[in-house]
């Protein structure tokens, strides 16, 4: 089976499936894990910009795609063709049925449950009777939050935390002042590049909160990806939060 990915975090969990560059024929050019695999994948486009004509020369048997991530009239458009998967993974629970439905379509049962099994260890043992408010941050100009519907929210409240913008929806513009009741802000590394010196900024004006830069990989990225985040979790809980 010929199958093109749109979507980097379901190019990582093709290959954690054991699949290789044989099988997996596209990829985006966010597609970056694991790194030696698909450099020999053609890359066809970015998640919301495809070269369509790439795609329909390599004449694919199965094409995987997001709601979330990819242009719907770009996605449709492939649609005429080809098969398409149009994955809608909002929680964990999402997660889980879209690997355990993968493990069947590339009759690889196992490794779906063993996945499945290390995900859910990874935030076993992580709720908290009165759990911390944390803004968690995916832009700048303007500051940009994630709401109760997307995936990021879903892996905030699993770790024990609250999402202080869970009342919303999206991915909402938010104010300085509406983080100033925040115990920690997360600044992910994706899709904006935060770094110390942002934090610094958001420190000057908001002194009372934490502010953390965070791995939006670990964040958003669903799949097979979740199941290496233990440690980073774990680390990101016990040390950088006191």
């Amino acid at each position: 089976m010929k199958i093109v990915s749109l979507v980097p975090s379901l190019t990582e969990a093709l290959f954690d499936f054991g699949l290789t560059s044989e099988d997996v024929v596209g990829r985006t050019k966010f597609c970056i894990h694991p790194a030696q695999e698909v450099k020999n994948v053609q890359v066809i486009g970015g998640t919301k910009n495809l070269h369509l004509e790439k795609i329909k020369a390599l004449n694919p048997d199965l094409i995987l795609a997001s709601k979330e991530e990819n242009d719907q009239f770009q996605v449709e458009e492939l649609m005429r063709d080809f098969k398409v998967w149009v994955t809608d993974i909002a929680t964990l629970e999402d997660n889980r049925s879209f690997l355990t439905h993968l493990g069947k379509l590339m009759n690889k049962r196992e490794t779906a449950e063993n996945y499945n099994r290390k995900i859910d260890g990874v935030f076993s043992g992580f709720n908290v009777d009165q759990p911390k408010k944390v803004a968690y941050l995916i832009w700048k100009n303007p500051y940009m939050t994630v709401g109760s519907d997307t995936f990021i929210h879903d892996i905030i409240e699993k770790l024990g935390f609250e999402n202080m913008f869970g009342c919303r929806t999206r991915y909402p513009e938010i104010s300085v002042g509406e983080m100033s009741g925040a115990d920690y802000i997360f600044l992910s590394s994706e899709p904006f590049p935060f770094n110390e010196k942002h934090a610094g900024e958001l420190q000057d004006v908001l002194p009372t909160a934490k502010i953390i830069p965070v791995d939006g990989e670990a964040f958003s990225w669903y799949g097979t990806h979740l199941a290496k985040c233990s440690a980073y979790f774990k680390a990101l809980i016990s040390e950088d939060i006191e």
